[in-house]
């Protein structure tokens, strides 16, 4: 669903969404209702929700990241986090291991599936990702990239 499905267009201009309207997190949120829309309008044959193929990717180009850590830096609850890659064991798409030397860490890693269903799909799945700035100049997608990078935290990293 869209920001603009929520209402007939005519609507949403009458509207007067005052101060709020100026709210980072109100319209973060539309922003997210607008680009989950568009995500599964582009991608809903591969049935994942947004996120759910973000994980994969950054377990196959970090192989053997640890479980925690993944979750931290994709901000996602520990919990959540593990049932996903429960999810995803059941799936073929991922492995975990435990290292004898520290019985609380969870490395993971694709499995041969995993890297296939990644490689065969990666090119839908991050080609999407123009999709979400379409509206925008190449320069206005690169400024709101660069500003949200920096206000989450990842300003300086790859």
């Amino acid at each position: 669903m869209s920001a603009t499905d929520l209402a007939a267009p005519d609507e949403v201009e009458a509207i007067d969404l005052g101060k709020i309207g100026q709210s980072l997190g109100f319209l973060l949120r539309l922003s997210q209702v607008e680009v989950f829309g568009m995500f599964y309008r582009a991608l809903s044959c591969y049935e994942m929700k947004p996120g759910e193929f973000s994980i994969l990717y950054v377990i196959h180009l970090n192989p053997g990241v640890r479980q925690g850590a993944l979750a931290k830096r994709l901000m996602v609850k520990r919990a959540q986090m593990t049932k996903l890659i429960r999810h995803y064991e059941r799936r073929g798409l991922v492995a975990r291991t435990i290292p004898e030397d520290n019985r609380r860490t969870v490395h993971l890693h694709l499995t041969d599936e995993g890297t296939r269903f990644v490689s065969e799909n990666d090119r839908a799945f991050l080609g999407y990702i123009h999709q979400e700035t379409d509206r925008l100049t190449p320069s206005e997608a690169a400024e709101l990239t660069r500003l949200l990078r920096k206000f989450i935290g990842l300003e300086g990293t790859p």
